[in-house]
């Protein structure tokens, strides 16, 4: 009886033993399982952040190129503006250019009158300057006795004052100045008393 305990504690120590490897072999292949499916869902996060920077380079290629495109677009359209701003100013301007030849061609004739030389002349004058004023130039309005003001006067030189309430202001101006739509484009040059 000895012997059949000692055989069946051997038989059941041996189940214990195979029960146990089996259960670390379980474990351990469990273990591997789980191991191997976190590296795939790492692998899978780290392919789909490749491909998310992938796509994020691409559209910044893009974009870079597309503004690239609109600065030199800009860049050729301000360019061409600049060259051709004066296009219409020297349209207008032809037809004067055109009665200031017709002018000289009259000149040359032997018999002029010069009442009508001087007609001609005050009508080509008057015809320039409606062309300017159409376009935006303006004579800055100007007069003996007015203070001097720096933003619209450039005093060329300083006189005597013939009267005492003319110190410091404008006695005399000597070339008018002239405004394009409120901006000075030249300044009146004036006298002042002194």
């Amino acid at each position: 009886m000895k012997t059949e305990n000692i055989e069946e504690q051997e038989s059941q120590n041996t189940e214990e033993i195979a029960a146990e490897e089996t259960s670390e072999q379980q474990e351990v292949k469990d273990k591997t399982e789980d191991f191997e499916e976190e590296k795939s869902e790492e692998t899978d996060e780290l392919t789909k952040l490749q491909d998310e920077l992938a796509e994020s380079k691409d559209k910044y290629l893009r974009l870079y190129s597309e503004f690239d495109n609109f600065r030199r677009r800009t860049a050729k359209e301000k360019l061409d503006l600049v060259q051709t701003a004066t296009e219409d100013l020297m349209i207008a301007l032809i037809p004067v250019l055109d009665d200031f030849e017709r002018a000289e061609k009259s000149f040359d004739e032997k018999e002029t009158d010069i009442k009508a030389v001087k007609d001609g002349v005050n009508l080509v004058h008057n015809k320039f300057r409606k062309i300017l004023e159409q376009k935006g130039l303006l004579v800055m309005q100007g007069k003996q006795g007015m203070d001097f003001d720096p933003d619209f006067h450039e005093a060329i030189t300083q006189t005597p004052a013939p009267k005492k309430n003319l110190k410091g202001k404008v006695v005399d101006i000597i070339e008018k100045g002239y405004l394009l739509k409120e901006k000075v484009v030249r300044y009146a040059k004036v006298v002042i008393g002194n």
